[in-house]
């Protein structure tokens, strides 16, 4: 068999594998959107902040599924290209394996701690009866929170986006359909939402692991390979660790801005923050896409030897994540206001939303370099530098600057914290970024030469 990703033409490979991307991202999106404005308007801005409280645990769950996930699929796409398909299939195997682990150990962890974690994420007495219901449905969906993360992710690797984005899409309006039944219809608040999303998971995963037992896969999942495999354990962690770093590194600065936000602005400002974070996940997911469509086209050009195509690949993805970027900015820091009534209409909450906007988003233009530059380190098993720029953002930038500055500026100094992040990490994934590009350069010459 022919891979999909042995193709010249990398613009049309990174539009064919990042739109299905996108399209499917963008519903994977909704599951938080749409759960957040039914919420919202049908419980109010106490639930609306009880999401916001969970979501860094949420986060955790996306960074366990991006760890296995992207670190597989940089295995299997260089295994493709480099015609080594037996590694591939012990990839696929451990990362099955690995997530059936992982995620039963989260479950009864969860189930065991959930009033510890109820504080740990930094849960006010108010908001802990909504907390507590929301979370306690999540805790035990936890394999469908990371499997189709990791599905997903694998699928993409082997050159094939329709399947995941079927998946999303699906799993998507079924959530939108759910949310309406069960808060609405039955009136179970926020853990009518939290039942909503796991249903739809259940149904994506499902979906997504019948393809390798019965669909058109590039590998198969075969009994041989599902047993450990040392080496590939290792690489599989090494150059996945680095996004579950950078996720786990985010949620907990996700629980620090909740913090100070109850700290410095009470309930409410948590409530903003839910919001503006919904916004801030639908500004950034079209790079997302980009930078998911990015990794195999140039995991697999990197495998094969192709300098010029790959350093193409990755000139492409960095110019179409600043444009992407520039117009999304311009589009949500200027006309904000009908963006947040999508998700409450409560006037008080609504001003605070507003002028907490007009600071988070200041320097939104500029982090497509920082979030491609990240997956074109893990398309190339670079770990050292993508696990700097995983980190660098939430750890060096975001939580001092959110411990720091409010004591001088108050909730401003909160919001401030993220453009300040957004400008320090681009720059230095520019540094880290710059030595490899001139070095593809020099390669790509010799080639024509």
């Amino acid at each position: 068999m022919r891979s999909p990703l042995d193709d010249r033409r990398i613009g049309l490979l990174l539009f064919k594998l990042s739109l299905p991307a996108f399209i499917g991202m963008f519903v994977m999106t909704i599951y938080n959107v749409v759960d957040t404005i039914f919420v919202g308007h049908w419980v109010g801005p106490e639930g609306i902040g009880a999401l916001s409280l969970v979501f860094p645990l949420q986060m955790f769950f996306v960074g366990v599924g991006q760890m296995i996930g992207l670190g597989a699929s940089s295995i299997i796409s260089r295994s493709i290209g480099a015609r080594d398909l037996k590694r591939a299939h012990f990839a696929l195997g451990n990362a099955f394996l690995e997530t059936l682990f992982l995620s039963g150990c989260f479950l009864l962890v969860g189930v065991w701690k959930m009033d510890w974690l109820g504080l740990v994420l930094g849960t006010s007495a108010s908001l802990l009866p909504y907390v507590k219901d929301y979370m306690g449905v999540i805790i035990w969906g936890s394999f469908v929170q990371v499997a189709p993360l990791v599905f997903g992710t694998l699928i993409r690797a082997e050159g094939n986006a329709i399947v995941p984005a079927i998946s999303m899409v699906g799993g998507a309006l079924l959530n939108v359909g759910l949310d309406a039944l069960f808060v609405i219809k039955m009136h179970l608040g926020v853990k009518g939402a939290a039942l909503a999303t796991v249903i739809s998971q259940i149904v994506s995963t499902i979906w997504l692991f019948s393809y390798y037992l019965f669909g058109k896969s590039f590998i198969k999942l075969k009994l041989w390979a599902l047993r450990p495999h040392g080496d590939v354990l290792f690489e599989m962690n090494a150059l996945g660790v680095s996004a579950f770093l950078r996720t786990l590194a985010g949620s907990f600065s996700a629980v620090m801005v909740n913090r100070m936000a109850i700290i410095y602005g009470g309930d409410l400002a948590v409530s903003a923050f839910g919001i503006l974070n919904r916004l801030a996940q639908l500004a950034i997911m079209p790079i997302m896409a980009l930078g998911q469509g990015l990794m195999p086209v140039l995991g697999f050009n990197y495998g094969a030897s192709r300098p010029k195509e790959a350093l193409r690949s990755i000139w492409l993805s960095l110019m179409a994540s600043e444009v992407i970027c520039g117009f999304v900015f311009f589009l949500i820091f200027f006309w904000p206001d009908p963006l947040i009534r999508m998700f409450t209409s409560e006037e008080e909450l609504i001003k605070i939303t507003y002028f907490a906007s007009r600071k988070m988003f200041l320097a939104l233009y500029l982090v497509g370099l920082a979030i491609v530059g990240s997956f074109i380190f893990q398309a190339m098993g670079k770990a050292r530098e993508a696990f700097i720029t995983s980190v660098s953002r939430p750890l060096l930038f975001t939580i001092p600057s959110v411990l720091l500055l409010p004591k001088f500026l108050g909730i401003q100094g909160v919001w401030l914290t993220f453009p300040i992040s957004d400008v320090l990490s681009t720059f230095l994934t520019l540094i880290l970024l710059l030595p490899h590009l001139k070095r593809f350069k020099e390669k790509a010459i010799k080639v024509q030469k």
